[in-house]
């Protein structure tokens, strides 16, 4: 089959939408089928066209940005040719102009299947709100064209304002987790190079998994940093992801920055690390990982379950679909979002009884299955596809 993925940000743009979208991408590829992302060119250095993974990616070039978005002039035409080639179309919401896609989809008579990521809620500002309100008309508009809507979870479909009004094209489809833990060597050599051997004079190593965007709740972490240093004065906390630069965050991270000050060296910044390489071995360094997540924003948290793959529990907001990992696995702990004192105490749990918390990698695996996540995908496509069929063909009844 040949399919169309369409969403704002791609690789090398991280975040668990990007993220989700390239492993769906790459799985239908290695499965046979001929897969076309269709993209924004969001920095100038990327090639508007190139095949990675066994994925066609087309990037269209973006005449100006406002906050996090990207206004694409050209985008409407290369929608048009690339919908009419393709057999099915998959949109990855929330995106602006997602809703001309699925029009397209439903004129041309292709199936459009939408996986919804998360409800968007921005900074604070005149510019946010009326880029918050504009995507979510766009988004609203394509979940009316779209023919199913897939969610992470039933708890998050039941919560979403968007999921709840269009509940009956809605299906659940677990997220795709694809992660192999790292060899202990690797994880060794990790830990002396950012010093956090045994030797470096750390203690417990705590990480975060992440753009450094507001809904990510960093703050929170900074905030119960100090009750946990109380504890363990040599508490090592590590950020893996972008951090600088990250379209429509520059005001947040300032406002961090006086925090990140004083806590020094005990904070460090990682950067982007590689998924295959680097990761592993960061989750696999790690006494816990903290999702600190405060809105709806955040829908799941893939991390959480990359991080419990490599045997790392984890601390998670109470949030609808992102304390579904711990709560399927009980392989952590939940807490308020927000609440800096209640996200030390359970840190505090965690670190001093690992033990009680850590889960078999199979009973996390079983739950998780990226092959059930690819089998879901080509079911549905295929169903949507036969029944635009049904609908387009005339009845032959007198």
């Amino acid at each position: 089959m040949r399919t169309l993925v369409a969403l704002t940000y791609y690789r090398p743009h991280i975040s668990g939408l990007t993220i989700y979208a390239e492993r769906l991408a790459r799985g239908l590829a290695a499965r046979g089928h001929d897969v076309t992302v269709l993209t924004s060119r969001h920095e100038t250095r990327l090639p508007r066209q190139e095949h990675v993974h066994g994925v066609r990616i087309v990037r269209v070039p973006v005449a100006f940005r406002i906050g996090k978005g990207v206004v694409m002039p050209t985008y409407g035409v290369l929608a048009t040719r690339l919908v009419r080639s393709h057999d099915a179309v998959s949109l990855h919401l929330p995106q602006l102009d997602a809703w001309g896609v699925a029009l397209r989809a439903r004129l041309l008579g292709r199936p459009c299947v939408i996986t919804y990521h998360c409800d968007l809620h921005l900074p604070p500002g005149l510019v946010n709100r009326v880029a918050e309100r504009a995507v979510a008309a766009a988004d609203e508009l394509a979940a009316r064209a779209a023919h199913r809507i897939v969610a992470y979870t039933d708890e998050y479909a039941g919560h979403s304002p968007l999921l709840r009004r269009h509940a009956r094209k809605v299906e659940v489809i677990g997220p795709p987790v694809v992660i192999e833990p790292a060899p202990a060597e690797d994880v060794a050599a990790f830990r002396r190079r950012y010093r956090l051997a045994p030797e470096g004079g750390r203690g417990p190593v705590i990480g975060l998994a992440a753009r450094l965007a507001a809904e990510k709740g960093v703050e929170t972490l900074l905030e119960a940093a100090p009750a946990l240093r109380e504890r363990f004065p040599d508490a090592a906390f590590l950020f893996a992801g972008p951090y600088e630069n990250v379209p429509g965050e520059e005001e947040y991270r300032r406002r961090l920055l006086p925090a990140l000050e004083r806590l020094g060296d005990a904070w460090m910044f990682l950067g982007a690390l590689d998924a295959e390489r680097e990761m592993p071995a960061f989750f696999g360094a790690l006494d816990a990982l903290v999702v600190p997540s405060v809105n709806s924003t955040e829908s799941f948290g893939l991390v959480q379950v990359e991080a419990m793959l490599c045997g790392t529990p984890v601390v998670a907001s109470d949030l609808p679909g992102v304390r579904q990992p711990v709560l399927r696995t009980g392989m952590g702990e939940v807490v308020p979002p927000g609440d800096a004192g209640a996200l030390a105490r359970a840190l505090l749990r965690v670190l001093d009884a690992p033990e009680e918390y850590v889960r078999p990698r199979a009973a996390i695996s079983a739950q998780f299955d990226p092959d059930a996540t690819l089998d879901a995908y080509e079911a549905l496509f295929e169903r949507e596809r036969a029944a635009v069929r049904r609908r387009a063909t005339p009845s032959t009844q007198a």
